[in-house]
This record gives C-alpha cells, structure tokens and sequence, in this order.
C-alpha cells in the first residue's frame, strides 16, 4: 500500500483546496452561524460542489456518481475541513452509501441519482437516547403492516436531519434492544404521515434534528436490503463515513496549526515574538507530529476501503481514534497559544475548538475505536 498521492488525487486535493478558499472561507462559515437560517449552509454552494462531482465521488457511474473511492473523497473531505465546511457532506455519505451498498436498482435510481446531483437530501437515522456510540442500540420498531412496515420510534442527533427530504431510518424487526440481529433499515419520506423533526443546536453550529415515528407506514419498496441484516450494513456504512470525517479532521487540524504558527511569528511578548519561545517550539513540533500520523492512518484506512482489505475496519478504528485525540490536542493547544484572546468569539481559533470537540465524538470517540480495535484484532 503507497502512501502517496497520484497525480490525479493531487489535481483533485489542489482543485478543492483553491475552490474552498475562494468561495467557503472561514468569515463564510461565521456568516452562516450568525444568521441561523433554515438550512445552515448555503443551498447554491452545494449544488456548485454537485456539478463539479465531489458529492458523488464515491458513488457508482450509473447514478451518476464518479466511480472513485475513498482515497479520493478524503481529499475533498480534508480541504473542507480547513474552512469548516457546513455542506452535507457527511449525510450525503450516511445515507448514499446505505442505499449504494444495500438498495436495490429501483431505490438507487429514485433516491441516489438525485442525491449526486445534489438536488435531494437524505439522512440516517441511527442513533438513539442511550446508545452511546453503541451501533446495536435500536429500540424504534417496525412492525409489519399489510404488505409493508409500520415504524414507531425516536432518533436523535440526525446529521442535516432538519433539512433533509428523506430518511434512512435504523429499526427493529426482531430480537430485543440491543441485539446485534434484527434491525432493518427503512426509506421513510420526511412529508410521510406521523414523521415529526426538531431542530437540534450544536456546539459546531452545524445542522442535526430529533426525528419522531409515531406509527408511520411505509410500503415494502421502502425496505433496504435485509429486514434482519441492517446493522452489517450499518456497520460498513459508519466506516465509510467515519474515514470521510477523519479526512474533514484532519483539514481542521492543518488549518488549525498554519493558524496558530502565523500567531506566533507575530504576536509580542516581552519584546521578542513569542514563534521564538524554546516550550512553544516543543508543543508545536509535537502538534506537528500528531497531524502526520493522522495523516497516515487516514490514508491507510482509507485504501484499505477501496481495495476491500481484511484490515480495513481495524484500520478505520486506528484512523478515528488517532484522528480523536490529535484534533482535540491540537485545538486545545491552539487555543492555549493564542492566550486569551483565543476564547473570545472575535478570533476564528475557537471554531476549530468548537468542530473538534463535536466531530471527536461523532461515530464513536477514541476509547471507542480503541476497544473496536482490540475487539477486531482478537483481545
């Protein structure tokens, strides 16, 4: 395995890198926080990322995707991450890659065409009150109905759920709560009789909602692959989406460090730049290291995806967890570099705090990955 880019992935990683500058720069990310409009992000920008193939680069030719991989979308993935990037991303991914890998060609056609195109927006309904990263938690039911289902439950924390035109909702059909079997996962319209959503606030100011069930029906159409095999395809789904945001982290903490590097090459204290300070060096150059080995394993677990290796999940744990925790210290040390300052709304600093913090925790933190690790490897 080269961990390297070729030179189409560095076309795609420079082009991406020039668009996000010019039109998604930090102050964009601040006007969009301050106006809390509906959708959080900015309608016409996504459909520009659409037309130039970037949501469907890991989909399939016939709906129109780019036929890519992994390797390619944590390019795109990691230059939005430097400009903290709203855009559905993430839910694109969640709810594509569901319908990519267990729909079949009459769900692909109806829901996924659109979704590159970048003209829908799906989500996945997964997490529940009390799953805490746990993939197997599912306590919303459904129930057979005629020749459909009947789906009754609560989902939190929904990526872009607020906007979204549909759901790929996780539920039970057999066992009980929190058993690995029986759960399905179902395409429910957002318009669909007894489906209810609030809004949730993040700390990262990005979109997510409650997603309420209360006796909803839907016809047998609406079923994605299995009706007891949903959490394996959940599982390979998470990874998939769990290395995308690895790719957005890893942005963030570039952009993070660059940040903080200009911050001492100039900030003043007792009449010398602070960039000269013998400690500050040293937690730089630490700093510097962890991004690296983020770096890899990023590239690594994402390889492995693409090239379906056996290693590939244990890879995408190592990615997660390493990614976690270098996010975290980066922006803590960023922070803490800045000095006080650093706290106040008026420097941007404090964004990349914000995102790291919501992002560690989203598809499982480090303990997490390290025990799924650990598991994986056979201990």
């Amino acid at each position: 395995m080269e961990l390297v880019l070729s030179e189409d992935q560095e076309l795609i990683a420079k082009t991406a890198r020039d668009f996000f500058g010019d039109k998604a720069p930090l102050s964009r990310t601040r006007e969009l926080r301050d106006a809390a409009g509906a959708a959080g992000f900015s309608e016409p920008l996504w459909a520009e990322m659409a037309e130039l193939g970037w949501v469907g680069i890991p989909f399939p030719e016939s709906v129109g995707g780019g036929g890519l991989g992994y390797a390619e979308m944590v390019l795109v993935m990691e230059a939005a991450g430097r400009s903290l990037v709203p855009e559905p991303f993430l839910a694109t991914i969640l709810a594509g890659e569901t319908i990519a890998q267990g729909g079949d060609d009459a769900q692909k056609a109806q829901w996924l065409t659109p979704l590159v195109a970048g003209k829908a927006i799906l989500a996945l309904a997964f997490e529940e009150k009390g799953s805490r990263f746990r993939r197997d938690h599912c306590a919303t039911l459904a129930e057979s109905a005629g020749s459909g289902w009947r789906l009754s439950g609560e989902k939190i924390a929904v990526l872009d759920g607020h906007v979204a035109d549909a759901f790929v909702v996780l539920a039970r059909t057999a066992g009980e709560v929190d058993d690995a079997e029986g759960m399905g996962l179902f395409l429910v319209p957002a318009d669909a009789k007894g489906v209810a959503r609030e809004r949730q606030s993040r700390v990262d100011s990005r979109g997510a909602a409650m997603v309420f069930l209360d006796g909803v029906e839907v016809g047998p159409e609406a079923l994605i692959g299995s009706a007891t095999a949903g959490g394996a395809l959940l599982d390979a789904v998470l990874d998939r989406a769990t290395i995308a945001l690895c790719g957005e982290m890893l942005g963030s903490m570039e952009q993070a460090m660059e940040m903080t590097l200009t911050y001492m090459k100039e900030r003043e204290q007792f009449g010398v730049r602070i960039g000269s300070f013998q400690a500050l060096k040293h937690r730089t150059a630490r700093l510097f290291i962890d991004i690296e080995l983020s770096r890899s394993s990023v590239m690594a677990a994402s390889r492995a995806l693409d090239e379906g290796d056996s290693e590939a999940r244990a890879l995408v744990s190592l990615a997660k967890a390493q990614c976690s925790e270098a996010a975290m210290n980066v922006a803590n040390e960023s922070v803490q570099i800045y000095g006080g300052v650093g706290m106040t709304d008026e420097y941007d600093i404090g964004f990349f705090l914000k995102r790291a913090r919501a992002a560690e925790l989203t598809f499982g933190d480090a303990s997490f990955h390290r025990a799924r690790w650990a598991q994986l490897a056979g201990y």
